[in-house]
């Protein structure tokens, strides 16, 4: 059985068939598996790049596709310089695709289930103490200011202040990610139970609890802040850029890159850092782990348990500077 043509060409310079499939790859991807448009982007880069090399190599269907293409595909990436973590991310694309084919009846055997991929080492998470989280929520970039009379513009240059804020205070407070952030809808936030109503990967959504600072300065974006930059299509976005609309991921980031840059001498470990410090501190505050996997929305308890060993050498580095003996 041959994939059949009834979605519009995903790689046009694919042989027919090759094409089909990767159209159809895509469809369930974000159809039946739910995976955000950034994670399908990725596989079908990686499938699509295995699929040109196999046509290349004269593959014009599905049946040519054993471990032989997969492992040459492979050694090619690896040939270039392409890095472990990359070579192994392309691999576990290579073997949804082939296990995707197989359950559809387009391959008769799953080639994908002999491949192996490089270990890649687990890198911890760089975090900040609690110092140095505490210089960051204080910081403030330096404010140009704005010509006379030019109100308005000074009035959402006040509102943009307290909007980072409230993003900062609640990046940290709550461990969610840049994505879920920016997908945050008015009424998520329950102010008296001091919880925030967050929807994860793959549609998963979860409640998150929320410490009164970060309560508070989003209470004041959205009194003193939002109203200032709504616009028609802003719509229940509780974030919004400076035009009105749903802040974007491209925005939340920069905000968080610009106030560690008004820190000073602190590392810019970017939004994914404050989220790495947020789960660390609960640790080693001592919540369970089980309760930070909630928090984060991780799948698989293994995920979180990479924060544990983030504990471990930071307990193992104070150690060594403070103990006599060490």
């Amino acid at each position: 059985m041959q994939p059949q043509p009834s979605h519009p060409a995903a790689n046009p310079a694919l042989p027919p068939e090759l094409d089909r499939a990767l159209a159809a790859f895509r469809r369930h991807l974000s159809a039946e598996r739910g995976m955000s448009p950034h994670t399908v982007r990725a596989y079908l880069g990686d499938v699509g790049g295995l699929l040109e090399h196999a046509a290349e190599g004269g593959c014009a269907g599905l049946a040519g596709l054993d471990i032989q293409v997969l492992r040459a595909w492979l050694g090619e990436q690896h040939r270039a310089g392409q890095a472990r973590t990359t070579i192994a991310r392309r691999a576990a694309a290579a073997r949804a695709f082939t296990a995707f084919a197989h359950a559809r009846g387009w391959i008769d055997s799953d080639p994908g289930g002999q491949l192996g991929t490089p270990k890649t080492g687990r890198h911890l998470p760089e975090v900040l103490n609690h110092e140095q989280m505490s210089t960051v929520l204080d910081a403030r970039p330096p404010v140009v200011p704005a010509p006379p009379g030019t109100e308005a513009e000074t009035a959402s240059a006040e509102a943009v202040e307290l909007r980072d804020t409230a993003i900062m205070e609640l990046l940290y407070a709550c461990g969610i990610r840049v994505s879920e952030l920016c997908g945050l809808d008015l009424g998520d936030l329950d102010e008296s139970r001091h919880t925030i109503r967050v929807l994860g990967k793959r549609s998963r959504e979860r409640t998150v609890p929320v410490g009164i600072p970060a309560v508070r300065a989003v209470r004041a974006w959205l009194a003193g802040g939002r109203p200032l930059l709504a616009v028609e299509r802003s719509g229940r976005a509780m974030f919004l850029g400076a035009r009105g609309g749903r802040i974007d991921p491209r925005t939340a980031r920069r905000v968080v890159h610009e106030r560690i840059e008004a820190a000073g001498s602190v590392p810019d470990t970017g939004p994914h850092g404050l989220r790495h410090t947020a789960a660390t501190h609960l640790l080693e505050g001592g919540a369970d782990l089980r309760s930070v996997q909630e928090m984060l929305g991780h799948a698989s308890l293994a995920t979180t348990q990479i924060y544990t060993h983030v504990s471990v050498e930071r307990l193992l580095a104070a150690y060594r500077q403070a103990h006599p003996r060490a």
